[in-house]
């Protein structure tokens, strides 16, 4: 099955459970790295010719650095208890009486923009993609929950080459921007960097993925696998 078609299947898939005056809310999961953001624009570029779609992380709704070093959890973001879940509960409660506004990270600085926020309209489906979503199980969805959960899966070892390679893009596009977070790392040569980005995924990024992620699959509605060759597919369909 090629990329295009593993993305139309989803979206087709989604755009059967859509109702009439009312949004359909998306959580998509996943590792990190695995591709989620990639997924989730090609679901919402498919939905559009039809329907009224949109994208929103859960990123922004991670508490900001300044709270996070407070709390001595910078070196656990992306965990569970670095997501404001209140502030995740309320966006998606008042996305569905009408309107929204929902933070913005910035992955370049690594934090919350505070400046900037995108407000949206009642969409018909809202795709909520990152992590910090929780093994909700179905009879707790709605509300401040996801109404439909997609859980993206990988082999381990996939995903690990994708994250580095998304780290050495990060930090050689650091040397010409001073603000960037991953600035502070660009003393080190390729070799230092590239064991310090292998050293980040073996002491986070994986252990999180193992003990707060993967357990969302049991769970998820819809399994997505994705491919080596980062082409997707519906595996199990639980709806």
């Amino acid at each position: 099955m090629s990329n295009s078609q593993g993305h139309a299947g989803v979206a087709e898939r989604l755009s059967e459970l859509v109702r009439p005056d009312s949004v359909l809310v998306v959580g998509l999961t996943g590792s990190v790295a695995s591709g989620k953001t990639t997924l989730a624009e090609n679901i919402v570029a498919h939905l559009s010719k039809g329907l009224d779609a949109a994208h929103i992380t859960t990123d922004g709704f991670l508490f900001p650095n300044a709270i996070l070093t407070e709390r001595d959890l910078m070196n656990r973001k992306g965990f569970p208890e670095t997501y404001d879940k209140a502030a995740m509960v309320a966006a998606l409660t008042d996305i569905r009486r009408g309107k929204a506004a929902f933070p913005i990270y910035d992955h370049m600085t690594y934090d919350i923009n505070p400046d900037t926020k995108r407000e949206l309209a009642q969409p018909d489906v809202l795709i909520l993609e990152g992590l910090g979503l929780g093994p909700t199980p179905p009879t707790a969805r709605g509300g401040g929950a996801p109404d439909v959960l997609i859980y993206l899966d990988a082999d381990e070892a996939d995903i690990e080459a994708w994250f580095l390679e998304r780290f050495l893009r990060f930090w050689r596009a650091a040397e010409t921007d001073p603000t960037s977070f991953y600035a502070q790392w660009v003393h080190m040569s390729l070799e230092e960097i590239t064991e310090f980005a292998g050293m980040v995924w073996r002491t986070i990024n994986l252990p999180n993925l193992r003990d707060h992620i993967a357990p969302i699959k049991a769970v998820a509605d819809i399994i997505v696998l994705k491919e080596a060759d980062h082409s997707v597919r519906i595996v199990d369909d639980r709806l």
